[in-house]
């Protein structure tokens, strides 16, 4: 839900945003690459199908109710995980590059897939999850995303607007806007427990929780609807993304993680036999 005038004709995205560092990678290829990340990005503004807003109204995508019919099945996977939540990985232990927003431990995450590589081992945690998700076209990402008390994320952009991205409501503190909401551009937005929030990170964000519990949603991002010629560019991007060193360094820190959070499983099972 919403609380604030859905002035989509005021609002715009901007290629930056004050204060943050933009990520920076060394290396000719990487720097072409964000260059024709730039251009697309216009060309996904130009032929949109479904406009540009910050804040998308769910019915636009009609699916986004199937998913949360089934919001209880992915929660009761969840409930699992959190007993090892000071085990998971931080989102800038994944990927360095979100240590401009956020570089503590209270922002957490539990990856299934993103950009064609998928955590099999997460994923027989989560088959329901996984089951639920595949009914979402254009599936780029998905993870839980676990947000500690206190836990602040200052204003940022995604770095792509080739995609949307969907908050399913998992774990939800009963609180007011001040203390736990999310702001895309001038629209100040309230998680709920059992529904959908579907937005464009690409514009303005932030998000808080100074609630003195976690707040967990599920975190999707999936294919903008585009037309011809932004579609077919939008597609050869965002399939070009998993050769680039922001993905392949995620992927890389998200097996050693694996591999330390797994042994230790199974290390506590031993004791326990």
């Amino acid at each position: 839900m919403t609380s604030a005038q859905p002035a989509e004709a005021q609002a715009q995205q901007r290629f930056g945003t004050e204060g943050v560092a933009p990520m920076q990678r060394p290396g000719f290829v990487t720097r072409f690459f964000m260059a024709v990340v730039a251009w697309a990005e216009k060309l996904n503004l130009r032929f949109t199908r479904v406009g540009n807003p910050p804040v998308h109204d769910n019915a636009t995508f009609p699916w986004a109710r199937e998913i949360e019919k089934d919001w209880h099945l992915i929660r009761a996977e969840l409930d699992p995980l959190l007993q090892r939540q000071q085990d998971l990985p931080s989102f800038h232990e994944l990927s360095g590059d979100v240590k401009t927003i956020s570089a503590d431990s209270a922002w957490k995450t539990f990856f299934l897939t993103g950009y064609g590589l998928s955590s099999e081992r997460n994923i027989r945690q989560c088959p329901e999850t996984w089951r639920i998700v595949q009914r979402i076209p254009g599936l780029k990402t998905a993870m839980f995303s676990i947000f500690e008390p206190g836990k602040h994320l200052p204003p940022h952009r995604g770095p792509y607007n080739g995609v949307l991205r969907l908050h399913l409501g998992l774990i939800v503190p009963d609180a007011a806007a001040d203390k736990l909401a999310i702001r895309v551009d001038r629209q100040i937005c309230r998680w709920q427990e059992g529904k959908a929030l579907i937005f464009d990170d690409a514009f303005e964000h932030e998000a808080w929780n100074h609630t003195d519990r976690t707040r967990v949603v599920l975190f999707v991002d999936f294919v903008k609807p585009l037309r011809f010629p932004a579609r077919q560019v939008n597609w050869l991007l965002l399939n070009l993304a998993v050769f680039t060193p922001f993905i392949r360094e995620g992927l890389d820190n998200q097996k050693a993680w694996e591999k330390r959070f797994y042994a230790e499983a199974e290390a506590l099972r031993n004791r326990r036999a």
